[in-house]
């Protein structure tokens, strides 16, 4: 499923998340929760992107919120670990400059998110991990949690359930990530994608959340992507940059690309998800080949709106 907007400047899209439940397997409460939690960060963000803040700002703000909200498996939502512990990843990328920054592995940090944009900012390196990247933002004084407040009993028993059954799962409704993408004012594109991985992963497991070209990609000359889904074929089939490279190389529209990308190329490796894009033509796309994605639009001819299915 696709859907597509043609807008005047600026744009914002957010997703929490793709996978395999339908709208009708929620509860009304449940539904009108999520519904909630996403105009409320889609409002905030597109305030600012009106402001004229930079679509940089904007991005990393709205997945901030999404981290903070138990909601989604990001930051303080993340599912657990075999060890029964919180892995997460980030990653945020500058459509103007190019430049990118992404943290994978990280225990007990607030929001990976700003940890993924101090990386950038200092442009030293694009990709830090574990330990490293825990030391690293221990050093920029960003703000470390307990266990506690990582913990959910929806998440606990998720992880009961999933090593009960012997399986590895992606959150309580399958692919859970939360991503923003936007143009701002002065025609500069931005993506930002967090993650806390899959229930009972092992091993130190990363998906294609904080790989920038599998995930997150941003590039002011074609458009800019955050990801959602089984995170092994979209790094298979480097889906992001696929979708840019596509208008890029072969001259088609932002639509056209994505869905070549999502609705052809990835389910032939299994690939269950779905993508948000921006460009700085004015159009946002949002594609999905599973059940369902979390998902919210504006722009500026364009009224806000969120869905499920």
């Amino acid at each position: 499923m696709h859907t597509s907007f043609q807008s005047k400047l600026p744009l914002i899209a957010i997703h929490g998340g793709a996978g395999d439940l339908r709208p009708e397997d929620l509860s009304e409460s449940t539904a009108a929760a999520y519904h909630a939690s996403l105009d409320s960060v889609l409002k905030h963000s597109y305030a600012m992107l009106e402001a004229g803040r930079p679509a940089m700002e904007v991005v990393v703000e709205a997945v901030r919120l999404l981290e903070d909200d138990p909601l989604f498996n990001a930051g303080k939502g993340s599912v657990f670990t075999s060890e029964a512990t919180h892995e997460m990843d980030a990653a945020v990328m500058c459509g103007a400059s190019g430049h990118a920054g992404a943290i994978a592995g990280v225990r007990n940090l607030k929001n990976p998110v700003l940890t993924a944009l101090e990386v950038l900012n200092e442009k030293d390196f694009v990709l830090l991990g574990a330990s490293g990247a825990e030391a690293y933002a221990k050093e920029h004084g960003h703000i470390f949690e307990s266990n506690e407040y990582f913990y959910t009993e929806a998440r606990f028993a998720q992880l009961k359930k999933a090593k009960e059954a012997g399986t590895i799962a992606l959150d309580h409704h399958k692919y859970g990530t939360v991503g923003a993408v936007a143009v701002g004012l002065d025609g500069h594109c931005a993506a930002a994608t967090s993650t806390g991985g899959l229930t009972n992963k092992r091993y130190g497991r990363i998906g294609d959340s904080p790989i920038i070209g599998a995930g997150t990609y941003a590039e002011d000359a074609t458009c800019a992507l955050s990801c959602t889904g089984y995170g092994e074929p979209f790094l298979l089939r480097n889906a992001a940059y696929q979708v840019s490279a596509r208008m890029k190389f072969g001259g088609v529209s932002l639509e056209d690309a994505m869905r070549a990308t999502v609705e052809d190329d990835l389910i032939k490796f299994d690939g269950d998800g779905g993508i948000i894009a921006v460009d700085p033509k004015g159009h946002i796309v949002l594609c999905f080949n599973s059940a369902m994605m979390y998902r919210g639009w504006a722009g500026g001819s364009l009224p806000g709106g969120t869905a499920i299915g």
